[in-house]
This record gives C-alpha cells, sequence and structure tokens, in this order.
C-alpha cells in the first residue's frame, strides 16, 4: 500500500471513530470537504450525469440481478457509486454447482466461507464493470457502526470512486419461512436483536448484533458518510400470492426494503446533507413477466453475473472460500432476470402539467417530502425546489407522483404515503393527495384517500400509484391498481366534497399502474397493461360512467403505458418486450361500439432502452438503451436524440400553448433537468442524406439544469 493510501486509510479510521457527525469527513478514499459552487453560466452546458448513488440490497448479486444495467451505466459516468449488502447472504453454506452440466465436489457447510466466497464474486464483478479487469484491486477495512458493531468497506483502489458496504447481517436462509432470526423477525419485533455472520476473510472480526432500532440507525450513518442524491433499494411491498399466500419476493429483499425506509426518513431529519430521491426495483416478481432489456444490454448484464458466479473456475484470486458464487453458476441468468429491469414505483410521467396559463409545475418525492418546481412563464427561469407541507413523523411520500389539472387551473398532485410505525402491524401504505389553494397559490395539506386493501395491512400494501381525473365540474376520480391487481377508484361526490367508498372496476393480472387521458370530445379513457396485453376502460360519452374492462388486442408490454389526448381520440405509448422500442397506437370512440377502436400499432423508429415513455402531442421522451435521458421528433430519421444524463424514475412532457414542447426529467444529482423542443413544422422533415455529420435534429436547448447552482442554494426546505 502506498504512502498516500495508507494517510487516505488513517484519516478514514479516524474520522469514523468520532461518530455520526465525523464520518460525513471522508469517503471514497478521498476528501469531500465542500467545493465551490459552479459558475451561474455552468447552467446553460448541457447535462451530464451527476450526483452520489448509493444501492442498498438485501444479498450479494440482488444488484447485479436487478440493478443492471442501471448499476453499471452510473459506474461507467465516473458518479460516485457505491452499493450497501445488509446481510452475509450466506445461505446453507454451501458454495456449490448442481445441475446436468455442473457438478462440484459435495463438501461440509461453511457459511463464513460462503459468505467470503460471494463477496469475492461481487468484487470480480464491480472491478470488471469499472476497470474491465476482475483481478482490480481493493482496500477493505473494518469501520465501527453503532452499538458496538461494525462494517466493511470496500475501495477499488483503481477507482476509488466506486466502494462497497458489507453490513453482514445474518440472512433468513429462507425465502419466506418464518425464521425469527432475520430481518423481518427484527422488523416484526420477534427477536430483539439480530446477529451478524462475518465472512472468513473479512477485516471484521469481532461478531455483533443490532436491535432494529441500532439497525435503522446503523444504515442511515452509511448515508451519512457517503450523501447520496440518488438511493435505490429493493421493494418494501411487493405483495402476496394471494391473501394469505406466500410472498411474492424473497423476504429479505422486502424487510430489507422497510429498513431502508426508516433509515432514510432518519437520514432525511439531519441537517448539511443534500437533497436525495429513491428508486425502488422489483426483484423475484421479474419471474413471470416479459422481458424488459433488448438483446445486447442482457448479455452485458449477463456477462458481469458470469463473473460473480465465478463460471469459469479457474483459481484468479486465490481465495480458499473460492472466487465467486458457485450457486449462481447453476444458471446466471437467474429465472431471465438478466433480460429484465424494472422499477415498482415513480414510473408516472404526469409529474410535470400546466397550471394557470403559462405556469409549469413538476414534483418529485425528494427526502422523503414532496418538492415541486415552478416555471412562471414561459420566459421565465424556473424555481425550485419548494416542498408541499410535510407529512407526520414516522412517514415518508414514496417514489413517484402524478397530477390532475381541475378546469379552474388549480393541480392536484398524488402520491403513496407509507406509515413505518414501530409496531409490525402498523406499518402500512396509503394513497394521498395535496391540492391547491387557488389557481397558482400554494398547496394545502395532504389528505388521505386510504387504500383498497383492508386486510393484513403490513403485508399486502402492494397496491399501485394512483392516478386521476377532474371532470367538467371539478370533481376528481382517483384511480389505482390494487394488491389483487384489479382495478379501483374513489369519486368524489361533489367538487371539493369527500370521496366516495372504494369502487370495483374489474380487470385481472394487471401490471404497473392505470393510465388516463381525455379525448376532444371530453371522453375519458383510462388503460392499464396485463402480463399479456392492454385492458381498456372508457366513457361512451362525457361524464357517463366507465365501461370495461375491454380487450384491445394489443400484444404484450413492458408494462408501463402512457396515454395523451390527441385529435378525436387518445394516443398510448408502450414499449415492445425483448427490444425496448416505442410503440405508439392512436384510441378513439365509435358511437355505439362497445369498445375503443385502435389504430394498428407504430414503432418510433431507432433503438430501445426501458423504463417509463412520456407522451404529448409531438414529444417522445425516455430512457434510451443506454441509461441516458433521450427525446424525438416523430417523423425524423434517426429517431432519438440522446443526452449524456442518466435519470432516476420517469420523465415527463407538456405542450404549450405556443406548440413548444417540453421534458423534464429528475437527474442523479437530485435535480430537475428540462429540454424543449421546436414546433413541428406544418410538413414531414425529410430524411437526411448519406454521409457524416449529425443525423438527428437537436432539440432547441440541450438537456440542462433547470434551476441555476447559485439558486438551488437557496431553496426552501420544508417547514
Amino acid at each position: 500500500m502506498s504512502l498516500a493510501s495508507r494517510t487516505r486509510l488513517a484519516a478514514l479510521l479516524a474520522a469514523l471513530t468520532v461518530g455520526a457527525a465525523g464520518i460525513t469527513t471522508w469517503a471514497y478514499g478521498y476528501g469531500t470537504a465542500p467545493q465551490p459552487a459552479a459558475a451561474t453560466k455552468a447552467t446553460s452546458r448541457p447535462s451530464v450525469t451527476q450526483g452520489t448513488v448509493l444501492q442498498v440490497v438485501a444479498h450479494p448479486d440482488d444488484d447485479l440481478f436487478f440493478m443492471n444495467p442501471d448499476l453499471s451505466r452510473s459506474i461507467s459516468t465516473g458518479v460516485k457509486v457505491t452499493t450497501v449488502y445488509l446481510t452475509a447472504g450466506e445461505s446453507d453454506g454451501r458454495n456449490e454447482a448442481h445441475s446436468p452440466h455442473l457438478q462440484d465436489p459435495t463438501r461440509p457447510a461453511d457459511h463464513a466461507s460462503y459468505a467470503e466466497a460471494r463477496q469475492n464474486g461481487i468484487r470480480a464483478a464491480y472491478a470488471e464493470m469499472a476497470t474491465g479487469r476482475r483481478t482490480s484491486a481493493w482496500q477493505r477495512t473494518s469501520i465501527p457502526t453503532t452499538g458496538g458493531g461494525s462494517a466493511e468497506v470496500d475501495v477499488l483502489l483503481a477507482r476509488p470512486e466506486v466502494n462497497l458496504v458489507w453490513m453482514q447481517m445474518r440472512e433468513a436462509r429462507s425465502i419466506s419461512g418464518d425464521n425469527p432470526d432475520s430481518l423481518r423477525g427484527l422488523w416484526d419485533g420477534k427477536v430483539p436483536a439480530l446477529g451478524s455472520q462475518l465472512a472468513s476473510g473479512s477485516p471484521v472480526r469481532t461478531p455483533f448484533t443490532y436491535t432494529r432500532d441500532q439497525a435503522v440507525q446503523a444504515i442511515a450513518n452509511v448515508f451519512a458518510l457517503y450523501r447520496p442524491t440518488t438511493i435505490r433499494t429493493q421493494d418494501p411491498t411487493p405483495g402476496r400470492t394471494q391473501p394469505a399466500g406466500a410472498f411474492l419476493d424473497h423476504q429479505d429483499h422486502m424487510y430489507g426494503a422497510r429498513f431502508v425506509q426508516a433509515a432514510t426518513e432518519r437520514y432525511a431529519a439531519t441537517a448539511g446533507r443534500p437533497h436525495f430521491s429513491v428508486q425502488n426495483y422489483v426483484s423475484y416478481p421479474n419471474s413471470s413477466l416479459p422481458p424488459t432489456l433488448d438483446a445486447k444490454a442482457a448479455e452485458e448484464k449477463l456477462g458481469y453475473l458470469k463473473t460473480y458466479a465465478w463460471s469459469d473456475h479457474q483459481d484468479w484470486c486465490g481465495s480458499p472460500a473460492g472466487c465467486g458464487d458457485r450457486k449462481t453458476a447453476t444458471r446466471p441468468t437467474g429465472a431471465g432476470w438478466n433480460q429484465t429491469i424494472r422499477y415498482s414505483r415513480g414510473e408516472s410521467t404526469t409529474w410535470m402539467t400546466q397550471g394557470p396559463p403559462g405556469r409549469l409545475y413538476a414534483f418529485a418525492a425528494l427526502d422523503g417530502q414532496m418538492a415541486y418546481w415552478t416555471r412562471p412563464a414561459p420566459d421565465a427561469d424556473w424555481q425550485g425546489p419548494r416542498f408541499l407541507p410535510p407529512t407526520a413523523p414516522g412517514t415518508t411520500i414514496d417514489a413517484g407522483a402524478s397530477t390532475t389539472r381541475l378546469p379552474d387551473g388549480r393541480i392536484a398532485v398524488l402520491a403513496t404515503r407509507t406509515t413505518l410505525a414501530t409496531t409490525a402491524q402498523d406499518y402500512r401504505r396509503e394513497s394521498v393527495y395535496a391540492l391547491q389553494n387557488a389557481p397558482g397559490a400554494d398547496f394545502g395539506p395532504w389528505h388521505s384517500l386510504g387504500t383498497p386493501d383492508t386486510g393484513d395491512l403490513s403485508a399486502t400494501s402492494a397496491t399501485g400509484a394512483p392516478t386521476a381525473a377532474a371532470d367538467a365540474t371539478g370533481r376528481i376520480t382517483v384511480y389505482i391498481r390494487d394488491s389483487r391487481r384489479t382495478l379501483r377508484a374513489r369519486t368524489q361526490s361533489a367538487p371539493g366534497a369527500d370521496f366516495g367508498p372504494w369502487q370495483t372496476l374489474g380487470g385481472t393480472a394487471l401490471q404497473g399502474d392505470p393510465v388516463t387521458a381525455t379525448d376532444s370530445a371530453g371522453r375519458r379513457h383510462l388503460y392499464a397493461a396485463t402480463d399479456r396485453t392492454v385492458l381498456a376502460w372508457t366513457q361512451p360519452a362525457p361524464g357517463a360512467p366507465l365501461t370495461g374492462p375491454f380487450p384491445t388486442g394489443l400484444p404484450a408490454t413492458t408494462g408501463v403505458l402512457s396515454a395523451t389526448g390527441q385529435d378525436d381520440g387518445v394516443r398510448l405509448s408502450f414499449r415492445t418486450p425483448g427490444t425496448g422500442t416505442v410503440t405508439t397506437t392512436q384510441a378513439t370512440i365509435t358511437p355505439g361500439a362497445p369498445a375503443p377502436l385502435l389504430s394498428p400499432p407504430a414503432t418510433a423508429g431507432g433503438e430501445g432502452g426501458y423504463g417509463a415513455v412520456a407522451t404529448t402531442s409531438h414529444l417522445l421522451a425516455g430512457r434510451a438503451a443506454t441509461g441516458t435521458a433521450a427525446v424525438t421528433l416523430p417523423g425524423q430519421n434517426p429517431a432519438w436524440y440522446e443526452s449524456q444524463m442518466l435519470y432516476t424514475g420517469a420523465p415527463a412532457t407538456v405542450t404549450a400553448p405556443d406548440g413548444t414542447g417540453l421534458a423534464a426529467a429528475l437527474g442523479l444529482d437530485a435535480d430537475l433537468h428540462t429540454t424543449t423542443t421546436p414546433t413541428p413544422t406544418p410538413t414531414p422533415t425529410p430524411a437526411p442524406a448519406p454521409g457524416p455529420g449529425p443525423a438527428v435534429p437537436a432539440p432547441s436547448t440541450p438537456w440542462h439544469r433547470a434551476v441555476p447552482p447559485t439558486a438551488l442554494a437557496q431553496a426552501a426546505r420544508p417547514h
């Protein structure tokens, strides 16, 4: 180890021993003293990926299976990336591959050794993602956490912005079995403390235990160390196979994510930290859903999994435990997981909307609360983030937001809110909304819409995110997918009045969240994806009850839809499984017909991508195959203009009264980024002539921060 490395390590240990306040002074192998703010003129520069990304997963390999390619894309940009593993992943203690084509020798169980082998595989995969060489060296260090516990921190020496943190708590050793010595048992209060399972080669030498509160604090301390602007974690409410059936996901994934929720709520209460967003990922339920990645991305993802799995079985690392996870070598694709990445929350594309004429609003969950930005006029600067009234202590606003505009210009913003509670039975998730006091004015308090799930709330809170529509009188109806995967709705009895009871609208096996839009005649359309097709509900006349569900005849989608009113119908956009290409169709209602008529699906062209696609009259925005924000102007060839910025959640789009399109996304830096596109020309743009040179017409402005850094420093905090 070099003198510089020893000096940095000494600084780390000295800083960490002084407690949570001190651990914020050092991370990633170099100092993190505050840097001068960028010059204001930098706001006109094109957006690039910035921020600090931190993943928290239950087991070694959850990140590779369920968060890639987001993970590898983030590492490739050079931003600070850290992954925290809550458990040791020791399983049954056997690092063996057994299948028709692989038969490793059977050895005695050794939990510490298997935990070390999985660590070796993770270090190899991250080194390969960061440097192209699985053998790149790591610096392994033990740091104190809380309550006498310790964690291992690994720094990749060739890329010190890449870190791994091993909390080394004991895993459940069962997907859904009721084992008290587990994260689930600790969360539910079945054990007073959970012990550690130390890997055989870990620099952490002394076993420890965490109470529930200490585990939450230990994770919050890691947040304080790394100061993330994007936190990625798993789904805390994946649901059950039936009301009293088995969990749809591994219990460690589910309860680990709940510990992360509690830690983010605690971390958000600290001073001096940056804003942060949270992104949740689907895990085991991907097994039964269509693939979302194209072949190239799936193959790249599989390559990193094979490195982790030690598929070549060559002793390149010299560890007696082994150089990777041989269980995964049996099937490195998982249950088709190398072909898929899905977000369990934050897929709505309606989080940006128009208020009074010329005024725009954009919403996002930051710091566990709802933030918003405003642009008062087309030629004005964006302002924000400001915050809606805070939720009660012990609650957090989940990722994602949707909006609806009332006829008088007021905006209602909708989200889901989680109550963390101190007892397991009181943990729950509910839909909430807040309404502007007047057009262009501040927002009033949050109001609960409750949940259509009435039993076993702590376990089944697997509802989707709410979407809403307002009729010509201002009466709001809220739609949501319940945990049984059917469509439910609540409607105000009159404008401004209380909501009636939840109504059942039918449908089965719904995936993602429903989307709604209104055609030029004032008739409401609503669409929801299943794992095989798309279902429709429509109004035969303005103000009439929704009828349906109707089959659309559309093929399977990746599960995320967007809808916008266009001409005499509604344009529906989605991605094609296995390629990620964007497909659109126009839905119209014919008087007397029982179901909407859909035009033949047409692709938007260009390469595929993944995640939600936002759509407005002449503009589509989404995540390109490279993971970056991209927009398209229909009729252009090639189709997509790509930025150099990764983002979180879903994009949003609006069309100004003059026809100018605007797209927005929340960057990994937790800042709002926007781009504008020109008014479409009355005649199609001809295809470019063959030859070198830029073929894609750029937006009239590139993606850029909506609010200058100097203004961000003065942004209002929640009161």
